[in-house]
């Protein structure tokens, strides 16, 4: 690894250490040393295939207690959604992850939720999928390590976050910001569309 490519991973693992803290979105520093909340930016990133990085390796432990390791998805096109359950724009987009989960899992699509444990508890998060009627598995993230195993990759900038992972396990896709069906099937069909 560069000197170069060393400091890049430190300052990004840093700034989703601050996210993490922050809560949904980023808190950015102004001229007079205030800070301020900036939202997601609502941006949404496709990368063609031979632009993509394998996703890091990420195992944790679901709010059932069951052990879950993303490689054990690989061949599927995975989801990874990052939210928290004091977050608004999680729960505007609970319902439309849920449906989309249960639109595409029949057609070999996964998905896991990494709950960001810096500002939650494991009771709030299982409320939270219960209140939403939550049906995929989420993993809690109480250190917020999962979500700094992404840094290298397009990395979730703000809360919620959503990734789409293609079946060989690279970041095929991320958008920042509450996801509706509509954006979520556009970052998901064309990776399901690809040969397997």
């Amino acid at each position: 690894m560069t000197a170069l490519t060393a400091r890049r991973a430190r300052v990004a693992a840093l700034a989703l250490a601050a996210l993490a803290l922050a809560g949904c979105g980023t808190t950015t520093g102004t001229a007079d040393g205030s800070t301020r909340f900036v939202a997601g930016d609502g941006s949404t990133v496709l990368l063609s295939p031979d632009e993509r990085a394998p996703a890091p390796k990420v195992a944790g432990t679901t709010l059932d207690g069951a052990r879950l390791d993303l490689a054990s998805l690989r061949g599927k096109v995975v989801v990874v959604n990052f939210w928290a359950s004091w977050c608004a724009p999680c729960r505007e987009e609970a319902g439309a992850l849920q449906q989309v989960y249960d639109e595409t899992h029949a057609k070999g699509v996964d998905f896991v939720g990494i709950v960001s444990g810096g500002k939650d508890s494991l009771d709030n998060a299982k409320a939270f999928t219960r209140r939403f009627d939550i049906t995929y598995p989420s993993m809690f993230d109480q250190d917020n390590s999962l979500v700094l195993a992404f840094a290298g990759q397009l990395p979730p900038s703000a809360i919620p976050t959503t990734l789409v992972l293609d079946r060989e396990g690279r970041v095929a896709a991320r958008a920042i910001d509450a996801v509706d069906r509509s954006r979520l099937l556009g970052m998901i069909e064309p990776v399901l569309a690809e040969k397997a």
